[in-house]
């Protein structure tokens, strides 16, 4: 089998635990305002340029694998649910080799009549970073053009089968740096078992230059990047969400 493959990246340090290859699927039905890889969205089925086989993406990692300290592999994109075929033959395929797989998603592809398919994927699937990008339903669909509803169904299902998620959050200053949907977002999270860590994340401008050479007009023009200590107000005011779940649940 074959998938549309954006790039990879050899020495990933932000993709999961350790050090990682890390693997960009083409392709992705969200138009986040702050992407910062708008090159991945179409696939061209016709481009054929771009398609690799699971196994000539495992012999790159094996390539490489020598400096992987405590890695394995990361599908990132893109979305890499928008192959979710070749991405569950890719992870199968490496656990069999005892690769540590990680899928870096937002879970907006995710529905309750596809559980087979999820389960099955899941069953090969080590870690979820999963990328919830606005806790209120119309901010989100305001950020991205899509609905949230499916994404934070996929939360709980990956909840439900246990498996290990860490949650990333962008903070956009004026958009999610709002005290009041960030306590909510840790209110949420609070209530998932599986929860390993959480990355906040400021947001950041390098994407700019890339939607020029695209000839794409930059939604987030003129918003400043998000500072260091933005991000850490915003990480303080999730915890106190997640605080208040867990207040909530010992009192049940």
């Amino acid at each position: 089998m074959e998938g549309h493959i954006h790039s990879t990246e050899s020495f990933g340090t932000v993709d999961g635990p350790g050090i990682r290859f890390v693997i960009f699927f083409q392709g992705c039905p969200m138009r986040c305002q702050y992407c910062h890889n708008p090159d991945t969205w179409p696939i061209e089925k016709d481009n054929r340029e771009n398609l690799r086989s699971v196994e000539s993406l495992l012999k790159e990692y094996d390539g490489i694998k020598e400096f992987l300290h405590d890695g394995g592999i990361t599908a990132t994109g893109g979305e890499p649910l928008v192959q979710m075929e070749f991405l569950t033959e890719l992870f199968e395929t490496a656990k069999k080799r005892g690769i540590h797989t990680c899928l870096d998603s937002s879970g907006i592809l995710f529905r309750q009549e596809r559980r087979p398919e999820f389960d099955r994927l899941m069953a090969a699937t080590d870690l979820v970073m999963l990328d919830i990008k606005h806790i209120d339903d119309a901010e989100h669909r305001k950020l991205t053009g899509q609905s949230n509803q499916h994404i934070l169904e996929f939360a709980e299902y990956l909840n439900e089968k246990k498996v290990p998620v860490w949650i990333r959050h962008v903070v956009v200053p004026g958009i999610t740096l709002n005290d009041v949907f960030l306590r909510r977002l840790g209110h949420f999270i609070g209530g998932l078992e599986n929860l390993k860590a959480l990355d906040v994340l400021p947001y950041h401008t390098m994407g700019e230059v890339k939607y020029e050479n695209l000839g794409i007009d930059y939604p987030l023009k003129g918003i400043p990047a998000a500072t260091k200590e933005q991000a850490v107000h915003a990480k303080n005011v999730i915890f106190e969400g997640i605080k208040d779940r867990l207040r909530e649940e010992i009192q049940k």
